[in-house]
């Protein structure tokens, strides 16, 4: 099968190979991938950019769905030619308390699809049964792909954001996450919703306005300060979701947060702060992080998507064969895709 791999820890080190087709094991299955989407994070690996640990070769891709073509011998809850999308957490120990308290995503053994063991660019991935989810024939392969990014937004506005009826929120950075944090907000009946970006991110803006945004803000050319104020009669945002790349913006977060407001930070920055958080503490405002989700969540998800309260169509800017992989990721690094989706099949 052909699959897309990367293959050393250099940059630019990632190609399409033959690889054999996978087999599974008594628990796992077979899935032959429909669609799968294109994460920043299959394009920090081809950079070399990542900032966790990556066991070279590995073929790339967490965001997936598709049909299942064979199934382990213990396998009960799935059959053969079952629609599905499947979560991310490819191997968790099992034993430890987050494992059995329901918070596997959290497991300090986790490995997930794509950096740690085999993902889903391919016509085959091998997947274990426990992380699988029924997918109604009401969403489509191309929308599925996406349920994944749509569940970490949906663990760090509703589980963690906490919105509240007529809430003020705020959220910075404009990409897939932010956008469907955005989206979260506004299911969840805040009152204002705030969208900011760079000049570059003003598509995506005018999209976000069509998502549920009320405001947006090009964060290069005006103060997003201000127009918060603005919006809140001096107080500041109830909620502000850090989902940009870079360290910095939390300084805003910080500075448009009401006292008793919450912050929560669900994108990845890895350049140093360089800037006092004691206006944090003034504040006595919450701050916390939101890393990946877990089985409830996705139950929640399927379930909006289904309804079509959570419409992701308008995020699948284009779909490629797997043979124009190399395409989709500089469409998303050149900002020209929101969300590149590779049908391998």
């Amino acid at each position: 099968m052909k699959a897309v791999v990367h293959y050393e820890l250099s940059e630019g080190c990632v190609e399409l190979r033959d690889l054999p087709d996978p087999t599974c094991g008594q628990s796992e299955v077979v899935l032959e991938v429909k669609a799968v989407a294109v994460c920043g994070s299959d394009i920090h690996q081809r950079a070399n950019s990542q900032s966790w640990p990556v066991n070279v070769p590995v073929v790339l891709g967490h965001e997936f769905t598709g049909i299942i073509a064979d199934t382990g011998s213990s396998c009960e809850e799935f059959a053969v030619g079952d629609r599905v999308v499947s979560e991310t957490a490819a191997i968790i120990c099992g034993k430890c308390i987050e494992c059995r308290s329901g918070q596997y995503q959290l497991c300090k053994h986790r490995k997930g699809f794509g950096y740690g063991t085999d993902g889903a660019m391919a016509k085959y991935v091998t997947v274990p049964e426990r992380v699988l989810h029924k997918l109604p024939e009401e969403i489509s392969f191309e929308e599925a792909a996406l349920t994944e990014p749509c569940c970490v937004a949906f663990s760090a506005t509703i589980m963690k954001g906490q919105p509240q009826l007529g809430d003020i929120a705020v959220v910075i950075g404009p990409g897939p996450i932010g956008m469907l944090c955005l989206k979260m907000a506004a299911l969840s009946g805040a009152s204002v919703c705030v969208i900011s970006g760079l000049s570059a991110d003003s598509k995506r803006l005018d999209l976000a306005m069509q998502l549920g945004a009320t405001h947006k803000v090009l964060a290069d050319q005006e103060s997003i300060s201000e127009l918060v104020q603005k919006l809140s009669n001096g107080r500041g945002a109830d909620l502000v979701i850090d989902a940009s790349g870079a360290s910095v913006t939390l300084k805003d977060a910080i500075d448009i947060v009401r006292p008793a407001g919450r912050i929560v930070k669900v994108g990845w920055g890895s350049q140093p702060l360089g800037y006092s958080i004691d206006p944090l503490v003034q504040k006595a405002a919450d701050i916390r992080a939101s890393f990946s989700h877990n089985y409830p969540m996705w139950e929640r998800v399927i379930g909006l998507m289904k309804s079509k309260q959570l419409n992701v169509k308008p995020l699948v800017t284009q779909t490629y064969a797997i043979e124009d992989w190399a395409e989709s990721f500089d469409a998303m690094q050149q900002r020209k895709n929101i969300k590149s989706v590779i049908l391998p099949d």
